[in-house]
């Protein structure tokens, strides 16, 4: 979906990782600015809990 310029990707999930959804798009730079949509939560990127990888071993539901 675009918003502000910006292709934004969402990933949906299931199973044990039901009731996530995140949202992401790719900056030029860090340090960019942008209008995020209202349906926008809280950053999470530097957040470990989120990567896939660690999903698999601490799905969302047992958060």
């Amino acid at each position: 979906m675009e918003f502000g310029g910006l292709v934004w990707e969402i990933d949906e999930f299931h199973g044990v990782n039901e009731g996530l959804t995140v949202a992401e798009c790719e900056l030029e730079s860090e340090d960019q600015q942008i209008d995020k949509p209202d349906w926008v939560g809280a950053e999470v990127t530097g957040d470990p809990r989120y990567y896939n990888s660690n999903l698999i071993a601490k799905p969302f539901s047992t958060w």
